[in-house]
């Protein structure tokens, strides 16, 4: 029996065909269901014929329907199941299962559409076979029981033969049915029939396609909690690493980083391939040679093919750390040769085979006049052509997957959002104006010119827009004052422990989105951001070319820039004071004597390293906070490097003495020591240690507390009164100290001088002891190229077509 559209059907008892007529009727509301127990009793157990038991059950297994109430020979019909009227939905909601078959059937009710109208029966009048009406008189002999069972049968016979020619003929005109829902009875009737497979009714939904344009509120979800720290390793797993870096002689310190980078299965992994030692950070191929030989002995060789497929993928990590997304296949091979690697393009091919590197060659457009090309059919080519017409337009690269796919996918979310963005004509400066024609906007200039794009997001709120302001880091947010309130850190965006929630798509509720800082933008948290933006978000990245460029693999501003496929706003606002004066001369390349009377920049020279950390302590320690009035909390030093005799490990400990001096009784720190916490590779949160316990360091980083746990302790925190340019971008802070040792004048470059010397807001103190190679650096010393994909990768899918 078909039940209305959305409900469910009640379980039926297997005799349950004589009571269809009493069923139909509760739906048209021509009849009211009978209580448990009123049924009248039967006057004889006679059962029905054999045959016409037969003829039930067929029905049911068939799940073929007898006529409702109203359908009579004459082609008249009430309204068919599945099309409730608003007064039958009720009753059909409240079905009762009716009497049991033997039961006596209820006294006739008027039927079909017309009852309320129709004139009540005669007395005695019964249902002939075919369906109608017979009157009778008041002499008419009352039937028996069994002659009204047998005639209750050859009705509902009667009813089954109608319903099937029904349903086998055409849909008559004038039914009450049209549209969509003709449709889908003329299709229930085509199955039913065996005229068409049921399997028709689950065609594929088409996917819904997704928000091409700003829209006024998309369904919130609730907002993801920032992911926890990655559980740490199972004893088990540690037990069996520390047994296995034992036997091979490495050291137990290496256990939990190893444990962490190799998995449950680190132990057996190493058996099996003693040069995966290599995938943790610092161990160097030296080291993962001498453990190999120690577990394999004479089974193992320079050109043991685990031994090349562990290096290539080595070199590229390595790259990675240098800011490569991928290395010329030559850069890879010659590599390879310096670790003793016997056939270094061999080694390539096992690498590749193996799917451990990939390998791109991105296709140049040819160039040319195509008129030209044919006149130049027929004509005999000089020796050599052929040759040169085979070579690549563009070099062979390899590359780590990882990378490979979060620059492409960058270039998608990047070229998705240019062409779902909705042209609009906003009121405004020059950034405001492009921002609303564009869904791609690239912003430059120093740290006077952030105040723009800030402008930029109030503007977009005010006119209703959902916009967000991120930064780098938490300095940069502060440093915007009370416009950084609303602002939070990319970080804390993609994590979800700030910004707005994320709709039911999983992107980002907004129609705007200003990044600032954009230099510091890696390629994989860059295409982790711009795939969190809905299609029609505008997104607009502003920051200051000069500065060094991202810790992590990659150079999305740069490349951005270089590919011209969106608009670019130079900034107008210089930098103000004496510090806006040199910094904006060191990025043309010039280092000015500027006059600088309160005291904003002053030179220490020095003649070696020793007097270098000597005189950087006294600087913070002493005469900044008496000379200038800045505090040593607020005073943070810069230098080149980690190493070498003026490194901030060198810097840290006599900084450490003078000011926070302690045994370090926490793995070397002390409650109150500045930090420098790298919650993952290329970025780094500074803090203050406020406490220890069993699980590990507690830090106060800006508003908020960090937990580093103990086993992380030692390979990512630092102390932090000195840090590396790299570290320290994105921050500023009051008063910066300098460090310019003899053995640094390697590491100088314009890029870093224009970034060490702009983290300073009020004063500089330069401790100065590289002679002319400060000037040489900020005059010649470009920072060194790093190989991407990305601007291949945009131009081709955002290519102006030219006139």
């Amino acid at each position: 029996m078909t039940e209305p559209s959305g409900e469910t059907a009640p379980e039926a008892p297997e005799d349950v065909a004589p009571t269809e007529d009493v069923r139909e009727d509760v739906r048209q509301g021509t009849a009211e269901p009978e209580e448990p127990g009123t049924a009248e009793e039967p006057a004889s157990a006679e059962e029905p014929a054999p045959a016409e038991e037969s003829t039930s059950d067929e029905e049911s297994a068939t799940g073929e329907e007898s006529p409702r109430a109203g359908e009579s020979a004459t082609g008249e019909e009430s309204p068919r199941a599945g099309e409730p009227t608003p007064a039958q939905e009720p009753a059909a909601s409240e079905e009762s299962d009716g009497p049991a078959a033997g039961d006596a059937a209820p006294e006739p009710e008027p039927e079909g559409p017309d009852a309320a109208q129709a004139s009540p029966e005669p007395a005695g009048a019964e249902h002939g076979a075919d369906g109608g009406a017979v009157t009778g008189t008041s002499d008419t002999p009352e039937l028996s029981d069994a002659q009204a069972e047998l005639a209750a049968q050859r009705e509902l016979r009667a009813r089954i033969e109608a319903r099937k020619a029904e349903k086998e003929g055409p849909l008559a005109s004038g039914a009450k049915l049209s549209g969509t829902a003709a449709d889908l009875l003329a299709a229930v009737r085509a199955v039913e029939g065996g005229a068409a497979s049921g399997s028709a009714f689950y065609e594929a939904p088409e996917p819904a396609p997704r928000r091409t344009a700003p829209e006024a509120a998309p369904a919130m979800t609730v907002r993801p909690p920032v992911p926890a720290q990655a559980p740490a390793p199972a004893p088990g797993t540690t037990a069996a690493v520390r047994e296995v870096l034992a036997k091979g002689g490495a050291p137990e310190a290496l256990v939990g980083q190893v444990a962490a980078a190799l998995g449950e299965g680190a132990a057996q992994a190493l058996l099996d391939d003693p040069w995966q030692l290599l995938a943790v950070s610092g161990v160097r191929p030296e080291q993962a040679d001498g453990f190999a030989r120690a577990l394999l002995g004479a089974a193992c060789g320079p050109d043991d093919p685990r031994r090349t497929v562990a290096l290539t993928v080595w070199l590229l990590e390595r790259a990675a750390l240098q800011g490569h997304t991928a290395l010329e296949i030559d850069a890879v091979r010659a590599g390879l040769a310096r670790h003793a690697v016997p056939d270094a393009g061999s080694a390539v091919e096992e690498a590749v085979s193996a799917g451990a590197v990939l390998v791109f060659q991105e296709e140049e457009p040819a160039e040319g006049d195509p008129e030209e090309d044919e006149e130049d059919e027929g004509h005999e080519e000089a020796p050599g052509a052929a040759e040169a017409a085979a070579e690549p337009a563009s070099p062979v690269l390899l590359g780590l997957d990882r990378y490979a796919l979060a620059e492409e996918s960058l270039a998608d979310g990047l070229a998705r959002l240019v062409k779902t963005a909705t042209a609009d004509t906003w009121e405004g400066s020059e950034l405001e104006r492009a921002a609303g024609a564009h869904g791609l906007v690239l912003h430059t200039g120093g740290e006077a010119a952030r105040a723009e794009p800030v402008a930029l997001a109030a503007a977009a709120r005010a006119h209703g827009l959902r916009t967000l302001v991120a930064v780098h880091a938490d300095g940069g947010r502060r440093a915007l004052g009370p416009a950084g309130t609303d602002a939070v850190t990319v970080a804390a965006l993609l994590s979800g422990a700030a910004g707005p929630g994320r709709d039911e798509e999983g992107a980002f509720a907004l129609d705007l989105l200003v990044v600032l800082d954009a230099p510091q933008l890696d390629v994989e948290t860059a295409a982790m951001l711009v795939e969190s933006l809905p299609d029609g978000c505008r997104l607009v990245l502003s920051g200051d070319p000069a500065v060094l460029g991202a810790p992590g693999a990659g150079q999305v501003f740069d490349d951005l820039l270089a590919a011209r496929v969106c608009p670019r706003i130079a900034s107008r606002v210089p930098d103000p004071g004496p510090l806006g004066e040199l910094v904006s001369g060191i990025g043309a390349g010039e280092l000015n004597q500027v006059e600088a009377p309160g005291k904003e920049i002053v030179i220490v020279p020095v003649r070696d390293a020793g007097e270098a950390v000597h005189r950087t302590v006294q600087l913070v320690a002493d005469s900044v906070p008496r000379a200038i009035g800045v505090p040593a909390e607020q005073t943070q030093v810069v230098t080149v490097g980690h190493g070498g005799s003026a490194g901030t490990r060198a810097l840290n400990t006599a900084l450490k003495e003078r000011l926070n001096p302690g045994p370090g009784r926490f793995g070397g720190y002390d409650p109150g020591d500045r930090v420098a916490y790298a919650p993952v590779p290329g970025r780094t949160v500074t803090g203050t240690v406020v406490s220890a316990d069993a699980e590990g360091l507690r830090l106060r980083c800006g508003d908020e507390e960090l937990l580093v746990p103990k086993e992380r302790v030692e390979s990512a925190l630092r102390h932090g009164w000195a840090l590396t340019a790299h570290q320290a971008a994105g921050l500023r802070w009051p008063a910066v100290v300098v460090v310019l040792p003899g053995d640094a004048a390697g590491g100088l470059s314009r890029p870093w001088v224009y970034t060490a010397f702009g983290r300073a807001e009020r004063h500089l103190s330069v401790v100065h002891g590289v002679d002319q190679a400060l000037p040489r650096a900020v005059a010649e010393g470009a920072a060194p190229e790093r190989t991407t994909r990305l601007r291949p990768l945009l131009e081709a899918l955002l290519a102006v077509p030219e006139e």
